[in-house]
């Protein structure tokens, strides 16, 4: 059975966010960010439910450009978001399956963008925002979970639309046949945090309750996984990597895992392999070297899938796993990927729904047939107590067993929202969230991983509806 909806006009919310220290990747230090709530009404056969989402809109992500201030490119971000949200209320007009939904959108939403030479990565910002809004609500309408309308198809989906080697199949065929009971959290290091308290300055020092520094991460929340992102600076990135290498060693006792994020810092693949050989060779790197999980996007977006960068990708035999995630903007970058070179691609809500499942059912056809392939999940600042919740419910449908989070670390917990909707998330995801000795409520991280059974069985992610319109309405031209 495929439910076909109704959608009415969208509403959109803004609450200003302040982390609690600066969050330092690529070219942005993050501290100030505008979190964005989506409101809409869902109808299948004359029933309705509301269906939210939300995302934090952190700047020099969606775009990479030095010459614009997030100022300049916050308003790009809106305009993109209510052209997507204006699409929707035309398309899901009259009844519609919620793939015919997402294809014309995402249809529409490119053909505007590629005029106006927007890039795919902001512009499907908008449609993944106005998707996890219908989704959600569609999920509350059938009263089941996100896992279950996936596996009966209610959605709709033809594989083979999207990659014509998916054609016939369901994703049920390749997904896993019950979402993941919990993950690892893999830890991000930005490219300013401390590694230790030593490494704190006094006058940076916050005093929250919640750990600040790498070591005293691990030792608050068992943390096994970890995501360093480098400067693409030799000398710079080897004495920090032979320091974190000391903690992680001596702070897990040797039981650790690591991905790389190049932050598209570097300037080729050939100024990336001679990184990577030189810090291979260093005996102080060893081991952490050989735990090593993938390496993440190491060359800009804009050159990363070009032929030339491929033919050096794969004249290196011995290249570590790499992934795509910035070029991974639309429709048909990640089959590009894979013939470059490349081992697979990331899964971030914010870059869409549909073509994440896509993606994720395409690698699992690969890796089936025999190619060593890989899907990660990553992480853009989410947020309890919508965007990661609705983040965590894919990764755990996808199977992604340990992901990158980071949204409790650059915020204290849910402090920032009002008491009650603590409380509620409290009462509905207590599993996944504790309420920390000062009174907030915070993500319940217990020997490096996240419960998400609670995740499981809400409608998508989220069991309780949270009522945004509290906050600032945020206009749409």
């Amino acid at each position: 059975m495929t439910d076909r909806l109704i959608l009415s006009p969208l509403e959109f919310f803004v609450r200003r966010t302040r982390t609690r220290f600066p969050f330092r990747y690529g070219i942005a230090s993050m501290t100030e960010v505008p979190h964005l709530f989506a409101r809409t009404k869902v109808t299948v056969d004359g029933k309705s439910s509301v269906g939210l989402s939300s995302e934090g809109l952190p700047p020099k992500w969606f775009t990479k450009d030095p010459a614009t201030t997030f100022e300049q490119d916050l308003p790009e971000m809106l305009q993109v978001i209510n052209h997507a949200a204006k699409l929707a209320e035309q398309v899901a007009r009259s009844q519609v399956s919620f793939f015919d939904f997402w294809r014309e959108l995402y249809r529409q939403q490119s053909d505007w963008a590629d005029a106006r030479h927007i890039a795919p990565l902001l512009a499907n910002l908008g449609v993944s925002l106005i998707e996890r809004a219908a989704l959600d609500g569609l999920c509350r309408v059938a009263g089941e979970s996100l896992h279950r309308m996936l596996s009966a198809n209610r959605l709709g989906l033809r594989l083979g639309e999207i990659y014509a080697e998916l054609g016939g199949t369901q994703p049920r065929d390749l997904l896993p046949t019950a979402p993941l009971a919990s993950c690892f959290v893999r830890h991000t290091i930005g490219l300013g945090d401390p590694l230790s308290p030593a490494d704190i300055p006094a006058g940076e020092r916050v005093d929250d309750g919640l750990p600040q520094d790498l070591e005293s991460s691990i030792r608050e929340y068992g943390l096994r996984y970890f995501k360093v992102k480098l400067f693409a600076d030799a000398e710079r990135d080897l004495a920090r990597l032979r320091g974190l290498s000391r903690i992680l060693e001596r702070e897990t006792g040797g039981e650790f895992f690591v991905t790389l994020d190049g932050n598209e810092n570097f300037k080729d693949f050939a100024a990336f392999r001679e990184f990577w050989q030189k810090a291979a060779s260093d005996p102080s790197l060893r081991e952490l070297w050989r735990r090593i999980i993938v390496v993440e996007q190491p060359v800009h977006r804009d050159r990363s899938l070009s032929d030339d960068l491929g033919a050096g990708l794969r004249a290196w035999a011995e290249r570590p796993r790499l992934i795509i995630d910035e070029s991974d903007g639309a429709v048909g970058d990640l089959p590009r990927a894979l013939a470059l070179g490349y081992a697979g691609t990331s899964h971030k809500n914010c870059k869409g729904i549909v073509k994440g499942i896509a993606n994720a059912c395409l690698l699992e056809k690969r890796r089936r047939g025999g190619e060593r392939v890989v899907l990660t999940g990553e992480d853009l600042c989410n947020l309890g107590p919508v965007a990661l919740l609705q983040d965590l419910a894919m990764m755990a449908l996808l199977g992604v067993e340990h992901v990158e989070r980071n949204g409790h670390h650059y915020y204290r917990g849910l402090s920032l929202w009002p008491a009650e909707w603590q409380d509620t998330a409290l009462a509905a995801h207590g599993d996944l969230y504790t309420r920390h000795r000062d009174g907030f409520a915070c993500l319940h991280i217990r020997e490096g991983r996240v419960a998400l059974g609670s995740v499981n069985t809400a409608p998508f992610g989220v069991t309780t509806l949270f009522d945004p319109s509290r906050f600032e309405r945020q206009p749409m031209q």
